[in-house]
C-alpha cells in the first residue's frame, strides 16, 4: 500500500495553478527585454526609477526601490529609485485633500523629471491611482512600465503605458508571485545591459 502525506494532492494542484502564469511570463521575454533596455537607457542618461502600487503592490514598490538603491548582490551597481508608497504622511495628506485616485499622479508631478522611469504595479490592472500615476508620468515624458495581472484591465488599454508585462492569472496570490519574479528579472536584465560595453552608447541606442 502506498502512503502519501495528507494534503499532497492539494499541494500538487497549487503548483499546477502557478505553472501557466510563470510560463506566460517567459513567453513575454521579448517584451521584458525591450522594457529593460529602455530602462537601462534612462538610468544611463541620469534618470531615476519611480515605483508605486496599492495594497500588497505598495510593499512590492518599496521592495523594487531598495533592490535598485541597495543591491543585494555585492558588486552590482546601485541605481536611483524611490517608492511613492513609503511616505504615509504624504500619501494620506494627498488622499485627504484631493482624493485617493491622485496619490501617485500628484507626487510624480512634483518629484519626477522627464528623464525618469515610472513603474506601476497593479494586481488586476484596474487600480485607478496606478493608472493615473502612469498617465501623469507619460504626460511628463517619462518612460512608463506596468506590471499587471489577468488581461491587464484599464492599464493594458491605456496609451500612457510604454511597456506592459502581464501575470496571466485571476488569482491575486499567483499574480503577486509572478510580479515578484518579473521585477527581479527587470533588475537583473537592466544590470546585464549596463555590463555590456557600448550597448548604451548613443550610436547603438539610436
Amino acid at each position: 500500500m502506498t502512503w502519501s502525506a495528507p494534503g499532497t494532492t492539494a499541494v500538487g494542484v497549487l503548483f499546477e495553478r502557478r505553472e501557466a502564469p510563470v510560463l506566460g511570463l517567459a513567453e513575454q521575454a521579448e517584451a521584458v527585454a525591450r522594457a529593460c533596455y529602455a530602462m537601462a537607457l534612462r538610468f544611463h542618461r541620469g534618470g531615476k526609477l519611480v515605483v508605486f502600487g496599492n495594497g500588497g503592490p505598495s510593499t512590492d514598490a518599496q521592495h523594487v526601490a531598495v533592490e535598485f538603491v541597495h543591491p543585494v548582490i555585492v558588486g552590482k551597481r546601485a541605481l536611483p529609485a524611490i517608492s511613492l508608497t513609503a511616505d504615509i504622511a504624504t500619501l494620506t495628506g494627498i488622499a485627504n485633500r484631493i482624493g485617493l485616485a491622485e496619490v501617485f499622479a500628484h507626487q510624480i508631478r512634483i518629484l519626477a523629471e522627464p528623464a525618469d522611469i515610472a513603474l506601476g504595479i497593479s494586481t488586476d490592472g484596474d487600480c485607478e491611482n496606478v493608472l493615473r500615476g502612469l498617465e501623469a508620468a507619460h504626460e511628463l515624458g517619462m518612460l512608463t512600465v506596468a506590471l499587471a495581472g489577468g488581461a491587464g484591465g484599464k492599464i493594458a488599454a491605456s496609451p500612457g503605458v510604454d511597456h506592459l508585462i502581464l501575470a496571466r492569472s485571476t488569482d491575486p496570490l499567483v499574480v503577486k508571485e509572478v510580479h515578484v519574479t518579473a521585477y527581479h528579472v527587470l533588475w537583473e536584465l537592466v544590470h546585464v545591459f549596463f555590463e555590456q560595453p557600448g550597448v548604451l552608447t548613443p550610436e547603438v541606442a539610436s
